[in-house]
Formats: C-alpha cells, sequence, structure tokens
C-alpha cells in the first residue's frame, strides 16, 4: 500500500528571475572594476557572482522540470531535477575555490599595486544587490535543497564582497596590497566550509542512503508492536528528493487475516510512518514465510526486530 496525500509549497519562479538579473548586472561591473583596479579579490569576487548567475539558472530550470508530471515513462516526476541542480551548484562552489586559492598564492607571490576606491566601490554595490538577492529567496531556501544551494552561492559572495570592501579600505590607507590575496584565501576558505554540506547530502540523496534522521531500528520496532504484525523485516527508507521519503518493507502477520483486517492494520502503519514525515510506502504481507528476517537484507548478517 502506498500513500501519496501531501503536498508541497511551490517555489517562487518570479523572485529567482530578479536575482539572476540582479547578478548578471554585479558580475559585469565586478569583473569591469577588477580589470580597472587590478585587484585579484573583486575579480574572484566577480568569478563568484558569475557563478551565482549559473547557479541561479539551474536552480530555475531545475524548478521547472521538477514541477512537470509522472507519466507512464517517467513515474517519478523529474522530482530529483533540483538534487541534480544542488550537486552541481554545491561542486561548482568548490572549484571556484581550488582555483582561488591557487591564484591568491600566485598575487600574494607576485603583490601588485591595486586601486583602492574601485574595488571599494564595486564591493559595496555587491554588497547591495547581494543582500537583496538574498532577501528575495530567502523563503524558498527554507522549503527546496535546491534553492538553498543557490541561496549559499548568494550569502557568502555577499560576505566576500564584505570582506573585499574592508580590503579595499586598507588598501587605499595603508597600502597593504598583500591583504587582497590573504582575502582570496579566507573567501574560498569560506566557500569550502559552506558548501561541503549540501554537496554531502546531495550525494547522499542521489545513492538513495537511509535519511540521517531517520532511525530503521526505531521505525521496525513500533511497527513491530502494532497488534497483528510479528515482526518488520527487508527494510529500505530513501528520499526521492528534499522533501519527500519513501519506505518499503516486509512485515509477518501472526494470523491469516482477511484483507479488510489487512487494512486496518496498515492504516496503523500508515499514522506510525507520519510521525517520520513518511507519507509514500509499500508494504509486503508475509505468513509463516521461512526467509531470513533481517531488518536490512544484506545476505550477510541477521538482525531481527520484534519476536519470530
Amino acid at each position: 500500500m502506498q500513500e501519496t496525500s501531501h503536498s508541497h509549497s511551490s517555489v517562487n519562479g518570479k523572485n529567482l528571475f530578479i536575482t539572476i538579473l540582479l547578478n548578471i548586472v554585479i558580475t559585469i561591473a565586478q569583473v569591469i572594476g577588477g580589470l580597472i583596479s587590478g585587484s585579484m579579490a573583486l575579480l574572484s569576487d566577480a568569478t563568484h557572482n558569475f557563478s551565482d548567475v549559473i547557479s541561479l539558472f539551474i536552480s530555475y530550470g531545475a524548478t521547472k522540470i521538477s514541477g512537470r508530471e509522472q507519466t507512464l515513462k517517467q513515474t517519478y516526476g523529474y522530482k530529483r531535477a533540483g538534487i541534480f541542480a544542488t550537486f552541481i551548484n554545491a561542486a561548482t562552489l568548490l572549484i571556484i575555490a581550488t582555483v582561488l586559492v591557487w591564484e591568491a598564492i600566485t598575487r600574494l607571490i607576485h603583490p601588485q599595486p591595486i586601486a583602492g576606491m574601485v574595488v571599494i566601490y564595486m564591493a559595496a554595490l555587491g554588497i547591495l544587490f547581494n543582500g537583496l538577492s538574498v532577501l528575495l529567496i530567502k523563503k524558498d531556501a527554507e522549503k527546496s535543497l535546491n534553492i538553498r544551494s543557490s541561496y549559499l552561492h548568494l550569502f557568502t559572495d555577499m560576505m566576500s564582497s564584505i570582506a573585499v570592501l574592508l580590503g579595499g579600505f586598507v588598501m587605499k590607507f595603508f597600502g597593504w596590497f598583500w591583504i587582497d590575496g590573504v582575502l582570496t584565501i579566507g573567501i574560498a576558505t569560506y566557500l569550502v566550509y559552506s558548501s561541503w554540506g549540501i554537496l554531502y547530502e546531495s550525494i547522499r540523496i542521489f545513492m538513495q542512503f537511509t535519511p540521517s534522521h531517520i532511525s530503521i531500528e526505531e521505525i521496525a520496532k513500533k511497527v513491530s508492536e502494532l497488534k497483528g504484525v510479528k515482526n518488520m523485516h527487508h527494510v529500505h527508507v530513501w528520499q526521492l528528493d528534499d522533501q519527500e521519503m519513501m519506505l518499503e518493507a516486509h512485515i509477518d502477520l501472526d494470523e491469516d487475516y482477511t484483507i479488510s483486517r489487512f487494512e486496518d492494520i496498515l492504516e496503523q502503519v500508515e499514522k506510525t510512518l507520519e510521525q517520520y514525515d513518511i507519507h509514500h510506502f509499500n508494504i509486503q504481507p508475509e505468513l509463516f514465510r521461512s526467509d531470513q528476517k533481517e531488518l536490512i537484507n544484506t545476505g550477510r548478517h541477521k538482525k531481527d526486530i520484534g519476536s519470530e
């Protein structure tokens, strides 16, 4: 039996589109400013902004695609498009961070004079536009891992613009041009720190790992305690995307029940699974079947839950 009676909030495509336009403007302005000033930190910020544009385009496209209906050929629809976009966006951040570190080290070895005021103006523009972008998609980021990856791009870019702004003042009034390379390394380090968790979570969903907050042992124990159920085994719990969880399992019954009585048991199973926000499930009933009652069907270990 499988229940599909819940719905999900939609993402505001208009806000996402406005954010894309804002970041195109920032990217063009900062590239020009970086070339004029000679600031590696400003160019790195512009590079990150360009990755924001790509990230937002990917998220926007994935949002549109994932909303398509299921068909006989795509029985789950395109719900994982958002997770695919999340993986690409997070991986892009790590690649950008690596390139920035390499360029920053080169700049530290060979420091160059930098026009501090240009850096200050362009960084201030980045803070303003990125801050507005962050506010536009903040609510959607709370609902979608896909949008959260783009939100992370924007938020880290806003933070890096703040760092570049401070560096501009230092270079303008103290002439410490080496601070440009140091700030670039700091920005890159923060990119790695902030993107790794989202990348790891997207990989977990792709690999159909059990969600980190779900305990299969606990679920099986609760189901096995229901009246009429002897044992729950061969359990699989995975995520279809960042919102929907799926479960399939076998349960041993203690009697040869009628279909109507089994439906009553399934209603109790449904109530139990709803406690874990699992609304899609498939249960295979068994009676006196001689298969191993492993919690996870590995073929190597036996782990029983409930009574035999």
